[in-house]
């Protein structure tokens, strides 16, 4: 499988109860130090939200799977980290809104 394929699979796949929220993703996989070896492969993942603005997430990993999974991972617990202080705040929840509206 590609490597672009991989990444777009998992972050469907990760950010598939958090769509509401993120209507857009960015993920930028690069190569730090060229072929030298080492804990070089970088992932950051740029996520437009709805309301609370743009989150990136940088991890470094040997290996882009493990890289990915690892910013994966840590952009969720952010987004929902996020969730939870609009909701602390008293602003209203999309989902709850949406739970609102008349039934046709």
């Amino acid at each position: 499988m590609a490597l672009r394929e991989l990444a777009e699979k998992r972050v469907r796949f990760s950010m598939r109860r958090l769509t509401w929220l993120v209507p857009r993703a960015k993920v930028q996989l690069s190569d730090v130090n060229g072929p030298r070896g080492g804990v070089d492969k970088r992932c950051q993942i740029e996520l437009k939200t709805d309301g609370s603005g743009t989150v990136v997430i940088t991890a470094m990993a040997r290996d882009w799977r493990s890289a990915l999974d690892s910013a994966l991972s840590r952009a969720a617990r952010a987004l929902l980290r996020l969730d939870q202080r609009s909701q602390a705040s008293g602003r209203t929840r999309i989902t709850t809104r949406l739970n609102q509206l008349p039934q046709a």
